[in-house]
C-alpha cells in the first residue's frame, strides 16, 4: 500500500506532465522542446535517486542528531557539486553526440548558473521536507523512550515493595508458630490474601481507593497481630464516593513508613489515623516518637520518596510532609478515574 508522501509525489509529478501536455497541444512546440523536455526528465530522475543515495549515506555517516550544522553544509555542497557535474556531463555527452562538437565556454557557463539557479530552491524543498520528517520522527522516538522510561521505573518502585513486605512478615510470622498455633494459621491465611492483592495490582499503575481500602484492612490485621495493642488505628475513610484512584500500596507505604521510624512501647502506643479532610486528598497521621538512630531528614527519603516519585508520573499535585514535635502527617491527593 502506498503512503502518503508517495501518492503525493505522483499526484504531483502527475499534474506537472499534464500541464506540459496541455501546454504542448495548445503551442505545438518543436523539436527543439521535446528534446529540452526529455534531458530535464532525465536529470529530474538522476539528481532524485543520487540525493536519495546521498541523503542514506549521509544519515549513517553523519546523523542529523549530532551534526547538524556540518549536515546541512556538507549536504548543500555535495548536492550541488552533484548537480552540476550531473548537468556539464550529459550536456557534453549530448553536444558532442549530435553535432561533434564541445560546447563552448559561454554555453557551460550558461548551463551552470542555470543549473544552480534551479537547484538551490528545489534542495531547500527537499531539505525542508527530509529535515521534517526526521524531526517528526524523532519526536516520537524521544516519546517512546519517555514512555518505555515512565514504565520501568514504575515498576522499578513497584518492585522495591514486595521484598520489604514478604520479609517483614515472614518474621513476624516465624514469631507466631512458637507462641500461637491457632493464631499463625490465620495469619498465615491473611497474610495470602494480602499478598494475593499484592499480585492482583502488581501490573497497575493506580487503583480504586476502594480497593486500597480493602487491601489495607487485611494489612491492618497482620500489623495488630505482631504489635497487639501497642499500635493504635483509627480509620475515617470513605472509598464508595467517586472514583478515586491512587498508586497501589501507597497507604501500606505510609503506615509501614510508621512503624519503621518510630519507637514502640506499651507505655507510648502508636497511633495512626487514617482520614479524608476533603474529597481529594486522603491523610495518614501518627504520633512521632522518633528512633534515637533517625536522623532529621530520615523520614522522608524512602517510603515518601518512593510514594512522591510514583505520584510525580500522574499529576503535578504534590504529596504534603508535616511534621510537627508530636506527630508526623503525610497528605497524599485523590486522583479521579478517567473514562474513556
Amino acid at each position: 500500500m502506498l503512503s502518503r508522501k508517495r501518492i503525493v509525489a505522483w499526484l504531483g509529478l502527475g499534474l506537472v506532465v499534464a500541464l506540459v501536455a496541455i501546454w504542448a497541444i495548445i503551442n505545438t512546440p518543436g523539436p527543439v522542446f521535446y528534446f529540452s523536455l526529455g534531458w530535464a526528465i532525465i536529470i529530474a530522475v538522476l539528481l532524485w535517486f543520487g540525493n536519495r543515495f546521498l541523503t542514506h549515506a549521509l544519515d549513517k555517516i553523519l546523523p542529523w542528531s549530532k551534526w547538524g550544522n556540518v549536515r546541512f553544509f556538507l549536504h548543500l555542497v555535495a548536492g550541488l557539486a552533484y548537480l552540476l557535474l550531473l548537468i556539464n556531463a550529459t550536456y557534453y555527452f549530448i553536444k558532442v553526440s549530435l553535432t561533434e562538437l564541445p560546447p563552448t565556454h559561454e554555453q557551460l557557463v550558461v548551463m551552470n548558473v542555470w543549473g544552480a539557479a534551479f537547484f538551490i530552491p528545489v534542495f531547500s524543498i527537499y531539505f525542508s521536507l527530509h529535515f521534517l520528517r526526521h524531526w517528526r520522527r524523532s519526536e516520537l522516538d524521544i516519546e517512546r523512550f519517555q514512555k518505555e522510561n515512565i514504565r520501568s521505573q514504575l515498576d522499578s518502585l513497584r518492585n522495591h515493595l514486595d521484598p520489604h513486605f514478604l520479609f517483614n512478615n515472614l518474621n513476624i510470622l516465624s514469631s507466631l508458630i512458637d507462641k500461637d498455633h491457632k493464631t499463625s494459621r490465620v495469619f498465615i491465611t491473611k497474610f495470602a490474601e494480602v499478598y494475593r492483592a499484592i499480585l492482583r495490582t502488581k501490573s497497575d499503575d493506580l487503583i480504586l481507593l476502594s480497593e486500597e481500602i480493602d487491601f489495607i484492612n487485611s494489612y491492618i490485621y497482620l500489623i495488630k497481630t505482631r504489635f497487639e495493642e501497642n499500635i493504635r488505628f483509627d480509620l475515617k475513610l470513605n472509598g464508595s464516593t467517586g472514583k478515586k484512584v491512587l498508586p497501589p500500596l501507597t497507604l501500606q507505604m505510609l503506615i509501614e513508613n510508621a512503624i519503621k521510624h518510630n519507637l514502640i512501647t506499651e507505655s507510648r502506643p502508636l497511633e495512626i489515623r487514617l482520614f479524608q479532610p476533603d474529597e481529594n486528598s486522603l491523610v495518614v497521621s501518627n504520633t512521632l516518637y522518633r528512633k534515637p538512630s533517625d536522623t532529621g531528614t530520615g523520614l522522608t527519603q524512602s517510603g515518601i520518596a518512593n510514594i512522591r516519585k510514583r505520584y510525580s508520573h500522574f499529576t503535578t499535585e504534590e504529596v504534603l510532609v508535616t511534621e510537627t514535635e508530636t506527630h508526623f502527617e503525610v497528605r497524599v491527593p485523590l486522583l479521579q478515574i478517567e473514562h474513556a
